[in-house]
């Protein structure tokens, strides 16, 4: 394996604190979890208390202020633990920084310090029951009435959907239909405002510990001071943090994959078939030779990346091949492996059933494969 390079001492050491953590507070109930279809709300008490929550948050606002490796960190040992119920990556990195870049003072000081404490779990409601990528096609509205925003519609999908206090959600604030993308804002609803109303928690193929809803708003009135930036700029706001999303899910993505191989390697070395171990087979060596290639260059690419968020010089088109790449990468990897532990695969104790059927979702959510695909041909053929 190429050693990486971008993570200085204090990055491992507090890695090696993030993985302690986890192998103590949530491998050991993780199973339960997937029973109860969500994480124990404790954790994320826990993990505020660690400095484990938002941790690119300004000293300010209670936060740390370090930059987004340690971040990255938190989402490669939830991902290479198979943690998957844990939110804190949607948390961290995709719903706060709505809240830190675009919003305001009073805002900030409002939510933030529950951000970072786990007092306020964070969800983002943008798909609809009648919408996927198609992020213009949204009808949830919200009417301007006085002094209030009045919302009327529906979310599906939504992550930390049953568990989250506060909801940034997508609606439409501007009903001509020549508005186009200036139609859409973001407003902040808490989750005891009248109206507001959580449905099922959704059964999934994989991410079973992962509470996953539909959320309902009927006359939801939520203050005009809840607008999040500007009325109108939603969609704009959107576009800006996806490469962030993108690229959490594309390191999740190779973490899970340098994972999964390390288990099938362990266990070809066990398993006997033919009176010698499965690994002795020529087949089984390729394999995992092609897959640990693949892998290792993904992680070049991926934390190249890195570097260039960090810098801020990562371009949506760059955030797009990675995790277009990386999460196609990881639904081949999981395969393969699967196939390698023969029957034993397809049990659900086994870590390959999970990461199998985990896996299959990071080529839909934050932006499907080929929405991925078209951003980066459109790319090419731009004037």
């Amino acid at each position: 394996m190429i050693p990486r390079t971008i993570f200085e001492t204090e990055h491992e050491q507090f890695r090696e604190s993030v993985r302690k953590f986890l192998e103590a507070e949530a491998v050991p109930y993780h199973e339960q979890w997937e029973e109860d279809g969500q994480i124990d709300r404790q954790l994320w008490y826990k993990a505020g208390e660690q400095g484990f929550l938002c941790p690119t948050v300004p000293e300010e606002y209670g936060g740390v202020g370090v930059d987004y490796r340690y971040n990255a960190i938190v989402t490669e040992e939830v991902a290479r633990l198979g943690l998957t119920g844990i939110g804190f990556t949607l948390h961290s990195d995709i719903v706060v920084p709505y809240i830190l870049h675009n919003g305001s003072e009073a805002q900030k000081r409002k939510y933030l310090p529950g951000c970072l404490s786990g007092e306020l779990v964070t969800a983002i409601a943008m798909t609809e029951p009648g919408t996927g990528s198609d992020l213009q096609g949204i009808k949830t509205t919200a009417e301007l009435d006085g002094d209030h925003y009045v919302i009327n519609g529906a979310k599906t999908f939504i992550t930390n959907g049953q568990q989250a206090d506060l909801v940034i959600v997508v609606c439409k604030t501007n009903q001509d239909s020549s508005a186009g993308a200036q139609a859409f804002s973001l407003l902040l609803v808490e989750a005891d405002t009248t109206g507001f109303q959580r449905g099922k928690n959704l059964k999934k193929i994989g991410l079973k510990a992962q509470d996953t809803s539909e959320l309902f708003f009927q006359d939801v009135r939520v203050p005009k001071e809840n607008l999040l930036g500007e009325e109108g700029k939603g969609f704009l706001y959107l576009m800006q943090e996806l490469s962030q999303e993108r690229l959490s899910l594309a390191l999740a993505a190779v973490s899970s994959c340098e994972a999964v191989l390390q288990h099938t390697v362990d266990y070809v070395k066990e398993r006997k078939a033919f009176g010698k171990p499965v690994a002795a087979f020529q087949n089984t060596q390729f394999k995992l030779a092609e897959l640990d290639a693949e892998i290792t260059a993904m992680r070049v690419f991926v934390d190249r990346c890195l570097e260039l968020h960090i810098q801020d010089k990562l371009d949506a088109v760059g955030a797009s091949k990675a995790k277009l790449l990386s999460t196609e990468l990881q639904g081949r990897v999981m395969d393969e492996c699967l196939q390698l532990h023969g029957g034993y695969g397809y049990m659900w104790e086994y870590p390959v059933a999970r990461a199998f059927a985990d896996a299959r979702v990071q080529r839909i959510y934050g932006g499907t494969s080929e929405v991925m695909k078209l951003i980066v041909g459109r790319s090419l053929l731009a004037d």
